[in-house]
């Protein structure tokens, strides 16, 4: 294909801001709002979670094929996801007052249609940027303007999460999907025409399994994940009963996510000049020499955390930029662009979404069970949130590195 211009690139990224939307009220607002509207437990609340992503994910890999079959049905699968994702934002987000009984019935059922929603958006989408250029410069720049345009939307709703009325953030969201949406299926440049495979399941599964480059990248995604989904689902009970700071919440997120924007063209020009492999490396390792401090720190420090959120947001930046264009590079490099994006992309979304599902399913009942509550002043409590908040997502981190730095990514 020809270069791509600034304008097909805007045209595809800015879909990226209202995809971003959805994930972070739903983890960091959701349970506490149905906390405190339903009454519902924390380890109900998880286990939702957990039971919604884990229905979800395992239809990804099912969606990846079915676009592969369709031979890229990109604009379709947006057709039919657009629909599901604002009926099921809505619903998640402004529950009938008399629901009593079936909270639970309705929290599990909106996540459902507002996950597969979700599911159908992104996978096409990641799917439909890999497949525009193998270029390694213009390979950064589509991931980078597209997760750009994600924290955009990952701070507009950190700001209005913090406004604790959904009614502002349902609003902004279904106007920026609209107006994004056109912009992407209007606009947005296509790939190189593709041939429908015939029998895309099994090939698709052979390629995968067969391509060591992506199984070792699978594995440092998964990892990584992980240590970043556990802060992320229990970061306002942190800010909220260690710090005693919840009126700092949302300038915390706020913070935390433009200094992830900022350093986002640091770690595309990196990975220019040395490989994504090695600029999410150095990403890592900022990560876990700063996210430490957070188990040290006590009620009403303030800057200490500030700069804790300033340093690991930007090593946020890399984690978001660099993972889809070396998935992206491995496609390449084992000749399967324009034929298996969409298999590819079913996987690794299955793995986000079951890296949510583990840090919501698991770490909620297991703070439950080890006396923590919302509110609580009791000091094991409060030291089990600090190890699961702080001391756990640095230990996978640096599993997640070495096995980055063992693999052999460097290579594609």
């Amino acid at each position: 294909m020809n270069p791509l211009s600034r304008a097909q690139l805007f045209a595809y990224g800015v879909f990226g801001l209202p995809l971003a939307m959805v994930a972070l009220p739903i983890y960091m607002f959701v349970p506490q709002f149905y906390a405190g509207q339903f009454g519902l437990s924390l380890a109900v609340i998880g286990s939702a979670l957990l039971l919604a992503r884990l229905l979800d994910a395992f239809v990804d890999p099912l969606i990846g094929l079915w676009i592969d079959r369709q031979g890229g049905a990109y604009r379709r699968a947006m057709y039919f996801a657009l629909p599901l994702l604002l009926c099921g934002f809505v619903a998640l987000f402004h529950p009938p007052q008399s629901l009593g009984q079936g909270a639970f019935v309705w929290f599990l059922g909106a996540l459902v249609v507002v996950y597969f929603g979700f599911s159908l958006a992104s996978i096409a989408y990641q799917s439909w940027g890999a497949a525009l250029t193998q270029s390694q410069a213009q390979r950064s720049q589509v991931t980078g303007l597209r997760e750009a345009s994600g924290l955009v939307g990952v701070v507009i709703a950190a700001a209005l999460v913090a406004a604790t009325n959904p009614n502002w953030l349902t609003l902004a969201f279904v106007l920026t999907l609209t107006a994004s949406a056109l912009l992407l299926l209007r606009y947005a440049p296509r790939p190189n025409g593709r041939h429908r495979a015939e029998k895309p399941g099994a090939g698709a599964r052979q390629a995968l399994l067969a391509n060591r480059p992506f199984r070792w990248l699978f594995g440092v995604f998964l990892l990584n994940g992980i240590a970043a989904a556990i802060p992320a689902t229990l970061f306002l009970f942190f800010v909220n009963d260690r710090l005693l700071l919840a009126q700092y919440a949302g300038a915390f997120l706020i913070l935390y996510f433009l200094a992830a924007a900022a350093s986002m063209p640091l770690w595309v020009e990196l990975a220019k000049q040395r490989g994504e492999r090695f600029a999410w490396l150095w990403a890592m390792l900022l990560a876990i020499v700063t996210f430490i401090w957070a188990y040290f720190l006590g009620a009403g420090e303030v800057a200490g955390f500030a700069l804790i959120c300033l340093l690991s947001g930007a090593a946020l930046g890399a984690d978001m930029a660099l993972p889809p264009a070396l998935l992206a590079a491995v496609i390449g490099a084992a000749g399967h662009s324009s034929q298996h994006e969409g298999a590819y992309f079913g996987v690794w979304n299955w793995a986000t979404k079951l890296n949510l599902a583990l840090a919501a399913g698991i770490a909620l009942p297991a703070l439950q069970f080890m006396d923590y509550g919302i509110g609580t002043t009791d000091a094991n409590g409060l030291h089990a949130l600090a190890i699961g908040y702080a001391v756990l997502p640095c230990v996978l981190k640096i599993l997640a590195a070495l096995l980055l730095w063992r693999s052999p990514l460097s290579e594609v």
